[in-house]
């Protein structure tokens, strides 16, 4: 089984990620951040984790407010650096593990977390600028990512108490997960400061002391603090150590600290912490418990012929075909793929395999394949093909013969708007394959 090895902890300030793009760790000023990060290195070279969860916020740069969510997981196959205004750094893409997200989707879920879920979003300095120091990049990254993007801009945001309890949950999905595998829980953010308005440049290193004293030895005291407490103690913006919390609550109640830092040089203080969990794993009984929690909502849906739930890994499979079949929402995507079906194809960011089932519209296919029946409903509006040609397809049989299962054999709709073309709804049933 899956084990927890330690929790990392590390300012997110894009200080860090400036200082190591110009080379200034030999800059006094600069040098106490690098000597800082050091023993990460070398503990996650020591210990070699295969995978880092990471905790981080978003900084209003892949995530913005027409869609904001408290918990957000990313379940992708690898992710690249965000461009935040001036051009992304040069830094390649990191593996992710879509395998363990998906697992800890399922069970955070089980537990009454609800998540929202994310793929191919590039992650900004929330993750990258610690993640830069913290190990070699070069030529890859020794370690796979799962990112958990916390909400904590925009409030109302999830208490400290929750947050506590989040990362209690993350340690019984992360020791459940089958697969032996050596994770690092990663959380980012703080310490004190404020970025905004006329409290401008707030820190309070007293208080950051502090609370890496109580995040080490009572962190329920922590968990107890409001936000007005946090932001009075540390700035509204370092209210953000509540991410902390998430990566204190995976670990055992006892821990030992390896490492601690402090250094202030601007405008946030900048601390790094390693902790070891004193105790370590969870009993085989209390996991295989735990995974029959997990799947307990969908526990006999197995049985149910011709009947495929749209799971993460169906998700993460599938993603750029869908988000192909997707864009023919947007008119110049549609009026391409209706012009020259052939040059969006072949132009488009799909495998051979991909291709061919749109090609030959094979709507069983694309089903199996992992298409959600929603894109499907999409391609056939935009090609003329009604939503019962497509239910026809998938069950094999042909038009007439499924709508005369239907209280009302005649009826033929899809979700085509004024502007689509000839229906072509003239009742004869799709061709072979198609």
């Amino acid at each position: 089984m899956a084990k927890i090895i330690g929790g990392l902890a590390a300012s997110h300030t894009p200080t860090i990620g400036f200082a190591f793009d110009r080379d200034k760790q030999d800059d006094p000023v600069w040098a106490p951040i690098f000597e800082a990060f050091a023993p990460m290195q070398q503990w996650i070279a020591e210990q070699r984790p295969d995978v880092l969860l990471f905790i981080y916020n978003d900084h209003v740069t892949s995530f913005f407010f027409d869609h904001y969510s408290a918990f957000s997981l990313g379940v992708g196959e690898r992710w690249t650096v965000a461009d935040e205004g001036g051009g992304a750094r040069d830094l390649p893409p990191v593996g992710g593990h879509p395998a363990l997200a998906a697992h800890i989707g399922r069970s955070l879920m089980a537990d009454e977390f609800d998540l929202s879920f994310f793929q191919e979003r590039a992650l900004d300095h929330g993750c990258f600028s610690p993640l830069s120091v913290m190990c070699p990049h070069a030529p890859a990254w020794p370690v796979r990512i799962v990112p958990l993007q916390m909400g904590v801009l925009q409030f109302p945001i999830p208490s400290a108490r929750r947050c506590y309890k989040l990362g209690q949950a993350l340690r019984r999905a992360i020791e459940s997960y089958p697969e032996d595998l050596r994770v690092a829980v990663v959380a980012t953010g703080g310490l004190s400061h404020q970025v905004h308005g006329e409290r401008a440049g707030f820190n309070n290193p007293p208080w950051d002391a502090r609370f890496l004293d109580l995040l080490e030895r009572d962190p329920e005291q922590l968990a107890a603090m409001t936000q007005a407490e946090y932001a009075t103690l540390g700035g509204l913006e370092g209210a953000e150590v509540i991410m902390w919390l998430v990566m204190r609550g995976a670990l055992a109640s006892q821990v030992t600290c390896r490492h601690r830092s402090y250094y202030l040089p601007s405008m946030t203080g900048i601390a790094t912490a390693i902790y070891e969990p004193v105790e370590q794993g969870m009993p085989a009984a209390a996991a295989e418990r735990h995974r029959a929690h997990m799947a307990r909502e969908l526990a006999g849906a197995e049985a149910l012929e011709g009947t495929y739930p749209f799971t993460l890994e169906r998700s993460v499979k599938a993603f750029r075909l869908n988000r192909f079949l997707h864009a023919l929402v947007h008119p110049s995507h549609r009026q391409r793929f209706l012009c020259d079906e052939e040059a969006c194809l072949r132009e488009a960011d799909l495998s051979d395999t991909e291709r061919d089932l749109v090609r030959r519209r094979d709507w069983r296919g694309l089903m199996h394949y992992g298409a959600i029946f929603f894109m499907l409903e999409k391609l056939g509006a935009v090609i003329g093909v009604s939503n019962l040609h497509i239910y026809a397809a998938m069950r094999g049989e042909a038009l007439e013969a499924f709508q005369q299962t239907r209280n009302a054999p005649n009826a033929l709709y899809s979700v085509a708007g004024k502007e689509a073309g000839a229906l072509g709804w003239d009742g004869r049933p799709p061709a072979a394959g198609r």
